[in-house]
């Protein structure tokens, strides 16, 4: 349990976002859970409540599952495993080896907020203004933008394990172009950013679990933002940079004082982690 969610609607949430990455609708979701023995029925009971609550918010089912228990101390409590199955009601390709030169590059909301609320509550650390956890489905925004931008969009991605950062880099070699945006124009709340600083965090590199990145092509992005915007999750989203064929591969960023940097993908460890 954390901050905005607990274990189970991150576990749905999930699966959700990586059905809706690929423009899917979802439909079925399937569930398989280890158990620790001696995980009180109360803690189960909300983690059930939280998962079924999460499916049926996009009018998706869990439809069946399984659960083993092992021996007190060799389970961590609970464990997890969630597959989904969806419906492509279209004929586009979303794919990150489809960007293209001038396409603009839209994030749906600020980052780190997932990263730093788990990061805050494993360590006991407290902040003045409390953190919590994206976790949520973006499927709503996404089919909006699907429904009118169509193969304008030439991809989607969810910046979990790795953070926009991964996300851009693997973007950048995948279609082998340069990826350019701007420190300015991402958006992080003021208590994400201050966490970071105190602990030499980059939030680039943080998970998210409710945001996504779209690359659009320059005449829709607009478009996009504006129906991102009207849904209350997206309210602030933004544009953050453009493709460019520049060096292939190469993810760079305009810094708040005018230089610009490489940003790199994250290496070693990626804390923290639940999924």
């Amino acid at each position: 349990f954390f901050p905005g969610g607990n274990i189970g609607d991150l576990a749905v949430n999930g699966t959700l976002n990586d059905l809706a990455m690929c423009g899917a609708t979802p439909l079925f979701i399937s569930t398989g859970m280890i158990i620790e023995e001696g995980l009180a029925v109360a803690d189960l009971d909300r983690i059930l409540a939280s998962m079924q609550a999460a499916a049926k918010a996009v009018g998706a089912r869990i439809i069946t599952g399984d659960t083993k228990v092992v021996n007190r101390g060799k389970g961590d409590k609970i464990f997890i495993n969630t597959a989904g199955l969806g419906i492509l009601n279209h004929h586009f390709t979303y794919s990150g080896d489809n960007l293209k030169p001038g396409d603009r590059i839209i994030l749906s909301g600020s980052i780190g907020d997932h990263g730093i609320a788990i990061l805050s509550k494993r360590e006991g650390l407290s902040f003045d203004a409390v953190v919590e956890s994206d976790t949520a489905c973006v499927y709503a925004m996404v089919a909006d933008v699907i429904k009118n931008c169509g193969a304008e969009i030439h991809a989607f991605r969810d910046p979990t394990r790795g953070g926009l950062a991964a996300v851009l880099n693997e973007w950048a070699k995948a279609s082998k172009i340069e990826i350019q945006i701007e420190e300015s124009a991402i958006p992080i709340l003021p208590a994400v950013n201050n966490a970071c600083e105190l602990l030499g965090l980059d939030p680039l590199h943080i998970a998210n679990e409710g945001k996504f990145i779209a690359a659009v092509a320059a005449h829709r992005a607009d478009e996009a933002i504006r129906m991102i915007k009207e849904k209350t999750a997206g309210e602030k989203a933004a544009i953050i940079g453009q493709v460019s064929e520049g060096t292939p591969g190469l993810v760079t960023m305009q810094t708040h004082i005018g230089g610009r940097r490489v940003i790199d993908l994250p290496m070693g460890e990626l804390l923290p982690r639940i999924c």
